[in-house]
């Protein structure tokens, strides 16, 4: 038979799974930051440790996931309780794509350090994750005071990281394009920087579910920078 769900157990148990949230987070974005070192001084070592941390992420969510389930099925929450609940799991998730994100920028550090060196890509790449890490911490900081006009703050920084990523792409477009020796190198920092951008839209969704939970109703569509898509290559 199903507890009652009590105003005190109820909190006690969401205050538990938002802990974990923050402390996941927490690793997450070490996560972004010693990969992004690792790719700017081509450490081979530190990107390993990225690879091999990810298991905490992973099974931190799982975490988190056993403890919501375990309090939707004892507690039955409803209305705003339940909103609270599906947030924070939807977090949760998020949190560990980013976290793929960064392993596989870790992952690519061996087949860059022995290859040709593309003048202030690994920096510029840092920078973006700089900008990333930032909006994660602000975004969960916003969770922990349920704090909506903090959130809105992490959303709009997005367009600066899609920005960066469209600069980024007509810059490696360029060397592709000067010397077919620098494809390889650079292929692989295009993809990096997607997958940076691919972060920061995971960390505003988990910024909107912050308004969500804060004001009950969802937040207003964001504005976004110019797609990649559209980018021309550069004439010769």
């Amino acid at each position: 038979m199903s507890k009652p769900h009590t105003i005190e157990a109820f909190d006690e148990e969401l205050e538990q799974i938002r802990l974990g949230v923050q402390s996941m987070g927490g690793l997450v974005e070490q996560a972004i930051l010693l990969a992004a070192r690792a790719l700017e001084h081509r450490d081979e070592d530190l990107a390993g440790e990225v690879v091999r941390n990810d298991r905490a992420i992973d099974d931190a969510e799982h975490d988190i996931n056993t403890k919501v389930v375990r309090l939707l099925a004892l507690r039955q929450p409803q209305a705003e309780d339940l909103r609270v609940v599906v947030a924070v799991m939807k977090m949760a998730g998020e949190l560990e794509r980013i976290g793929d994100y960064a392993k596989n920028m870790a992952k690519r550090v061996p087949v860059l350090s022995s290859g040709a060196v593309i003048d202030g890509a690994a920096g510029a790449l840092r920078r973006q994750a700089r900008l990333v890490g930032q909006m994660l911490k602000d975004m969960l900081d916003s969770l922990a005071t349920l704090d909506p006009t903090l959130a809105r703050d992490v959303i709009t920084r997005d367009v600066e990281v899609d920005d960066m990523t469209n600069a980024l792409f007509r810059e490696f477009i360029t060397h592709m394009m000067e010397d077919p020796r620098n494809i390889t190198a650079c292929l692989h920092y295009v993809f990096i920087a997607k997958n940076i951008e691919r972060m920061g839209d995971l960390v505003t969704h988990g910024a909107e579910q912050v308004i969500f939970v804060a004001e009950g109703t969802p937040a207003q569509p964001r504005d976004k920078g110019r797609s990649t898509a559209t980018i021309p290559a550069p004439e010769s």
